[in-house]
């Protein structure tokens, strides 16, 4: 019987070991499928110096899903030690663990590894452009698990939110609830995509990949319907938890400018994502059908932060 919305009969069959243990996607696979085993510190430190298959060995994958990361994006500009040695050095050593035990590996990655300044969305293929340490280091992982298993797949995403953790839609919520203004930046455009969309698209690149290895190389998912803005994002985000009875705000629509971080965003972050469509015959839903599907999660709990 399907365990997810793709209608998949065999992940149940499949043991798939996940790094990390509270991160959005992780709790959204384990959500969506049994089999999903999460490894996480103390057990698993990506930023430890060692060969990491003594610990997968024991957990017989079948596929290992990279999903831990270094995600402080401002403050990695102080800690770029610990950012390259969790993004870069660490997701190495997931790859080779995962071509030591003949199984393959999905590398979760970002828009950030683009400089933006496009007006199409963007491909596998077009060049990358980092800036600042965050992106730089997502950068060299990607390059690191590429060079350490050729049965692998990359899968970028962007402006990732969930029912859970730490994100955009939490935040606005939280701050609604004091405020009747937010001043939001609307010259950053994407696709805000939700952490259980990317959890079925990881279930269906693990299941493909595993029977698979010619499905290996670099995938862009995100949401369809961009681009937005991050204030277009608010302002849907305010619109269905009204209708819900949750908090609500006025959006000030403001430039990036307004809104120094130490590490710089990208202004153009729409991921083309034509290739994963091919490749694994699933469209991405529409991002304010996601944006749905959380908040309902949260007025169903009364959990508006």
């Amino acid at each position: 019987m399907p365990v997810n919305g793709l209608g998949c009969s065999n992940e149940a069959m499949m043991r798939i070991v996940v790094t990390g243990s509270e991160g959005q996607v992780v709790r959204a696979l384990k959500e969506r499928s049994g089999e999903i085993i999460a490894l996480g510190r103390p057990e698993l430190d990506l930023a430890a110096e060692g060969d990491f298959t003594p610990l997968f060995r024991p957990l017989a994958p079948d596929v290992i899903v990279n999903a831990a990361a270094y995600t402080a994006v401002d403050k990695a500009e102080s800690e770029p030690d610990l950012a390259f040695a969790v993004n870069q050095r660490g997701a190495g050593q997931v790859a080779k663990a995962a071509a030591s035990l003949g199984v393959p590996v999905i590398q979760l990655s970002t828009d950030y590894v683009f400089a933006g300044g496009l007006d199409r969305p963007l491909r596998e293929d077009d060049p990358t452009g980092p800036k600042g340490v965050y992106a730089a280091s997502k950068l060299a992982g990607e390059r690191a698990v590429a060079a350490a298993a050729p049965n692998h797949v990359i899968l970028r995403t962007a402006w990732v939110y969930a029912p859970y953790g730490a994100n955009f839609l939490r935040t606005m919520l939280r701050l609604a609830k004091g405020r009747d203004e937010i001043s939001v930046v609307a010259d950053q455009l994407g696709t805000p995509t939700s952490a259980l969309d990317i959890a079925e698209a990881v279930l269906l690149v693990a299941k493909a990949l595993a029977a698979d290895p010619g499905k290996s190389g670099i995938y862009h998912f995100a949401a369809s319907g961009g681009p937005v803005s991050w204030a277009d994002f608010a302002e849907e985000i305010f619109r269905q938890s009204a209708a819900r009875g949750g908090p609500t705000a006025k959006v000030l629509r403001i430039a990036t400018r307004d809104y120094p971080t130490p590490a710089q965003r990208p202004s153009w972050s729409l991921l083309d994502c034509t290739k994963f469509r091919q490749s694994f015959q699933w469209t991405p839903p529409d991002w304010r059908d996601g944006v749905a599907t959380v908040i309902g999660r949260l007025a169903e709990k009364g959990e508006w932060a």
